[in-house]
């Protein structure tokens, strides 16, 4: 019998509230970015099961780190057999099987600009702010200059380098400040006018590298014309930077290509991957030309970065792709979502205004919201108050930039799941928009 979403009761709210307090007692703030008491237990497939023994719909897979599902069989078979096997918990002294076979696997996987690929090497790390900042190091080695060039709206880490070259402001006033910001393009006049500024940021020789993301994520899943990473691979070539395209977020198997940015044709001279990459464990990886990536020697330590257990969840993980049956799914599901998302906006329903476009590709789709006809929300406050009410009604997705809801669910989630959260989601839509939701019941969560 499938199994569908369903609102928590009083005593489950209790009980989730409770367990959710325990963390903030416990867990620093620091690390929170939360838009709804969401305690989690367990989870199967595209189910999260929360402290209740509630089973809720997760669309938003981890921020797309389960993009597996939760309890991949293949993946836990693969972190048991490491974990059984032994062989330590550290490649810094010494070359360890697991680590190597997946980075034997990542040289010859990725589609960067070195076409030999006994010319090109794997970083392994723990997560996507590690990542890049290893890959920003090593274009600035490569090249010995030092600037960096990236996108108002991306995320390329949590700290260090990797946030000082984010085009999000954690902190107000906070403007990026190892990297000199290009607006990221949604239509050609934007591409022609970024090029146009991409050339005046070039041409003084001393940048390092560009770093984009495919499709931008946090920024609010935008998508930029087809000629634009053309267009950034022609001008780092003719001005001598390195092209660092941060596929973190949006790699392996999300769009329906096994990176985000093959569709464009361009093959980038460093590619970062992370999240997704792990199966839910913390795993990154930067794939680069040798000359970028193996000087100064020992300048990128993390003991347990690439230890064996990480590296064959992370095998496990590229294999699960080998087939394209979810590279298949993850297109066709992203369209079925489309149709569902577009019918509602032709529909009468009490929300239906409210969203204002639909964009992404795959299974990595933004729903723009505006203002609710009748009530005295913002936009923002909006989106805020539909994932806190789809959060009760037994379905877990988050909100980038301001106003969008990010849709990435587990890339093996059935069809008839995906219409169930969908149908949760456009309900609590409606909900807020018949003022349903109080304003106050997001108070304690301050998103981003």
């Amino acid at each position: 019998m499938t199994r569908v979403p369903r609102e928590l009761t009083a005593d489950e709210r209790r009980e989730e509230l409770a367990a959710y307090a325990r963390d903030e007692a416990a867990v620093a703030g620091i690390e929170h970015l939360r838009f709804f008491p969401l305690a989690v237990a367990g989870g199967e497939g595209a189910w999260l099961r929360t402290s209740s023994g509630r089973r809720v719909l997760d669309f938003s897979a981890s921020w797309t780190a389960s993009a597996f599902g939760h309890g991949n069989p293949t993946i836990a078979d693969a972190i048991a057999d490491a974990a059984r096997a032994g062989g330590g918990a550290s490649v810094l002294s010494s070359a360890v099987e697991a680590t190597t076979r997946l980075a034997e696997r990542l040289v010859e996987l990725v589609p960067i600009r070195e076409a030999d690929t006994a010319c090109r090497r794997a970083y392994l790390g723990l997560g996507g702010t590690d990542a890049n900042t290893v890959a920003i190091a090593a274009a600035r080695h490569a090249t010995g200059r030092q600037g960096i060039v990236a996108f108002s709206g991306s995320y390329h880490g949590g700290h260090g380098p990797s946030l000082e070259v984010s085009g999000i402001a954690v902190e107000p006033g906070d403007d990026a400040p190892q990297a000199r910001l290009v607006d990221y393009p949604v239509t050609h006049a934007q591409l022609d006018s970024a090029r146009g500024r991409l050339r005046e940021l070039l041409a003084g020789h001393d940048v390092a590298a560009v770093i984009v993301e495919a499709l931008q994520c946090d920024g609010g899943v935008l998508v930029p014309p087809a000629g634009f990473l053309p267009a950034l691979r022609e001008l780092c070539d003719e001005f001598g930077a390195l092209l660092i395209v941060d596929e973190v977020k949006a790699g392996l198997g999300r769009t329906g290509e096994r990176f985000a940015f093959e569709r464009s044709g361009v093959a980038p001279d460093l590619v970062t991957l992370g999240k997704a990459l792990g199966g839910g464990l913390p795993v990154s990886a930067v794939v680069g030309p040798v000359e970028a990536m193996s000087e100064p020697r020992a300048s990128a330590l993390l003991t347990t970065a690439g230890a064996p257990i990480a590296a064959a969840a992370a095998s496990a993980v590229l294999g699960l792709l080998d087939d394209g049956e979810l590279l298949a799914a993850a297109t066709r599901l992203g369209a079925v979502a489309r149709d569902s998302l577009a019918g509602y906006r032709a529909s009468n329903r009490p929300g239906s205004a409210a969203i204002t476009e639909v964009r992404g590709a795959g299974l990595l789709l933004g729903v723009e919201l505006g203002e609710a006809a009748g009530q005295p929300f913002t936009p923002a406050e909006v989106a805020a108050l539909t994932v806190y009410r789809a959060w009760e009604l037994g379905c877990a997705l988050f909100v980038v930039r301001e106003n969008v809801l990010e849709v990435t669910p587990p890339l093996t989630i059935a069809e008839d799941e995906l219409r169930a959260g969908l149908e949760c989601i456009l309900t609590a839509l409606d909900d807020v928009a018949s003022g349903r939701v109080p304003l106050d019941a997001i108070a304690s969560y301050g998103g981003w």
